[in-house]
């Protein structure tokens, strides 16, 4: 198995990559996972450049996964796949979901899609993003009730959500089960401060009323507010001081506010003046809350994995140097990630599926890997962008989900990993999985 180790020694990126990892992007079709990886099932979705982030279910009884469809690429869907994957080696698309018009929408389309529970149904939001001189540049999202799924004549749209003044719509979406029993959906939009919609409101009918809170990006000198933005956002508990947390990066790092009175957070800790970071991505916490992994998009950026604890133990509010980083080929770029301590699972783009460890977080070790695309880098389209875009986790049975932006919706299996409950680790039973009933985790 091809086995890859990435460090950062003070503030230099040192990533260090054996010989077998530099010839990963002429390897043979016949060498593209690690023994430990099960590929489970495969289905292709269409035309390359058209599927973006996906989202499954958690309860077995539900077996559903809702994939984005957009136009990266001219002529491209705008809209939702519904795909049925009670049997994984054969997943089957359900409902192909399109918004009306298409065609004249200018921009990608579906870029996000997370599920929700509220008072025994089922639903998804679906997020877009238009440019203005189409239709709908205003739409962040829309939600449909999916409870009658398997069946789809039974999907029904429920609401549209939109920002009138902030043209652009909702790049990245998080559906967060608040301790103070409201379901809350954290979204980005084209300048400044992330939204904050009750989901409860929602699907009752007071759209209007569904905006409740703003969490805005600090002030940076020399940056005109109206610039700044989010561009990925989290939420989870906080056992150790009994918050719940809004983890963000955007315009300047990344920012972890207390949103345990959702109408006024509270900024905690800030991690900017990191090198190499002026713009954070994708920003997730370990289960304790006392690591990160933080990712910035741009060619050859590695994650880093940031240490909490001087921020934590109140010695300083804000962190700039990264403990460790990992990455599967310095040449590429690594995207979007899912933490089931010890493991993390990325959706890689060109490197397809990676799994490493953290459980030595100054020392990442890539467990396990597949490659779901092994095309030609795109010439109409970000070099360095194809291939896998979404991963997700089902805690109940460890199956693994990812979505390539060209080849389609994958399941796997990864060896000795049939689920995951944090408390069998010994850490808090917390990851982006929502518990609708009950709530966080304490």
């Amino acid at each position: 198995m091809r086995r890859l180790f990435s460090a950062l020694t003070g503030a230099a990126l040192l990533v260090t990559i054996c010989g077998e990892a530099a010839a990963q992007s002429t390897m043979s079709p016949l060498d593209r996972g690690s023994d430990n990886i099960e590929v489970v099932g495969h289905i292709p979705l269409g035309k390359r450049l058209t599927v973006t982030d996906l989202d499954i279910e958690q309860e077995l009884s539900r077996p559903f996964a809702y994939v984005s469809r957009a136009s990266l690429v001219d002529g491209g869907p705008k809209g939702v796949d519904m795909i049925d994957i009670s049997d994984p080696t054969q997943p089957k698309v359900l409902l192909r979901w399109r918004l009306e018009d298409e065609d004249l929408h200018t921009n990608r389309g579906g870029m996000d899609v997370k599920h929700f529970k509220w008072k025994g149904r089922y639903y998804i939001v679906q997020s877009f993003e238009f440019s203005q001189g189409g239709p709908d540049a205003d739409l962040g999202g829309i939600v449909f009730d999916v409870t009658g799924l398997p069946d789809a004549s039974k999907v029904r749209e429920v609401a549209r959500l939109r920002e009138p003044d902030l043209p652009g719509g909702f790049h990245n979406i998080f559906i967060y089960r608040h301790t103070d029993g409201r379901v809350y959906l954290l979204t980005t939009i084209r300048g400044g401060a992330a939204h904050v919609y009750d989901l409860g409101k929602v699907v009752e009918g007071d759209v209007a009323g569904a905006l409740v809170s703003r969490i805005p990006i600090p002030a940076q000198a020399g940056v005109d507010e109206r610039t700044t933005s989010y561009h990925d956002l989290y939420a989870g508990y906080h056992p150790d001081t009994g918050q719940d947390r809004f983890y963000g990066g955007g315009t300047g790092g990344y920012y972890i506010f207390d949103i345990s009175d959702i109408r006024n957070p509270k900024l905690e800790i800030t991690l900017t003046g990191v090198r190499g970071v002026d713009w954070g991505h994708t920003f997730t916490p370990t289960p304790d809350g006392r690591y990160v992994v933080a990712e910035v998009e741009y060619e050859f950026a590695p994650l880093r994995i940031f240490d909490l604890k001087p921020a934590l133990d109140g010695e300083r509010r804000n962190i700039n140097d990264p403990i460790s980083a990992w990455t599967p080929d310095y040449r590429n770029l690594v995207h979007n990630h899912e933490v089931r301590w010890p493991y993390v699972f990325v959706s890689g783009y060109l490197d397809g599926l990676q799994v490493f460890s953290m459980e030595d977080p100054h020392d990442p070790v890539t467990v396990g890997y597949y490659d779901t695309y092994i095309g030609p880098r795109p010439d109409d389209f970000i070099p360095y962008i194809n291939g896998a875009f979404g991963v997700d986790v089902r805690n109940a049975d460890g199956l693994i989900v990812i979505s390539d932006m060209t080849t389609g919706f994958w399941t796997f299996r990864m060896e000795g990993f049939s689920g995951w409950n944090g408390a069998d680790y010994g850490m808090p039973n917390i990851s982006s999985v929502q518990d609708w009933e009950n709530g966080p985790s304490r």
